[in-house]
């Protein structure tokens, strides 16, 4: 049995992790769009 399977229970909630993910490729995307959108404004 290893350590996994012995405490399956994480301490922390994965609910920051949820919101960290959706943020970064929110910003991420938002980076892209407005990039492009600068590009496309400048041409």
């Amino acid at each position: 049995m290893n350590e996994f399977e012995n405490n399956p229970q994480e301490k922390t909630s994965d609910v920051p992790h949820a919101i960290t993910g959706f943020l970064v490729s929110f910003i991420y995307f938002a980076f892209i769009f407005f990039l492009g959108t600068a590009i496309s404004f400048m041409n």
